[in-house]
């Protein structure tokens, strides 16, 4: 019996360009930013629930530390959105994201008991710029942006654009400090 030996940097001869799958570009777009998330929550030391049926929002996180003062595990809602038609690095302070107006009522509703966030990913128009890896890091293009759309009016007919703060990069960080803010009583 003979045996196959692999080809040198894999098991498959090296190929130009690999045939990525057919799954629709959209549904690519909310697998990439739902890993996004779970590395982010990973970081953060937070726990994530996803709501069946979600019902208009896709994950509920979780974050359980002794300095929290009104419990001892508090938890946030988080829509996910993800878009290619914003550049990466938003040049002004911040950028337009468009939602229908129905969601943003949604994301928008106060006072809550649980508080809600949306993040927004920007990533490059085509797949085989969404991520890098290498021997020391897996690189995901480009960057998640959170709001907190508390009150925020609805002006449209049928969709409402709203600005998503530039500076709101969302990762293990922001995680930690709006679960902070919200474990302190506070909003996000």
């Amino acid at each position: 019996m003979t045996l196959a030996q692999p080809e040198p940097g894999g098991l498959l001869p090296q190929l130009s360009t690999p045939q990525r799958g057919g799954l629709a570009t959209t549904a690519c777009m909310e697998t990439l930013q739902v890993g996004y998330l779970h590395a982010v929550a990973a970081a953060s030391g937070c726990s994530l629930a996803q709501p069946f049926p979600d019902n208009g929002i896709d994950w509920h996180v979780s974050h359980g530390a002794p300095g929290h003062t009104v419990d001892d595990e508090v938890t946030i809602k988080v829509q996910l959105k993800c878009t290619y038609q914003t550049a990466p690095r938003p040049p002004g302070p911040t950028f337009p994201f468009t939602l229908d107006n129905d969601h943003l009522v949604k994301l928008a509703r106060t006072p809550v008991s649980v508080h809600k966030i949306l993040v927004v990913m920007l990533v490059p128009r085509t797949r085989e710029d969404w991520l890098r890896a290498s021997h020391d890091r897996l690189a995901l293009r480009h960057c998640c942006y959170w709001i907190n759309l508390a009150g925020h009016p609805v002006t449209g007919r049928r969709r409402t654009t709203v600005r998503i703060p530039a500076a709101r990069i969302f990762d293990d960080r922001a995680l930690c400090e709006i679960m902070t803010r919200v474990g302190a009583g506070g909003r996000p």
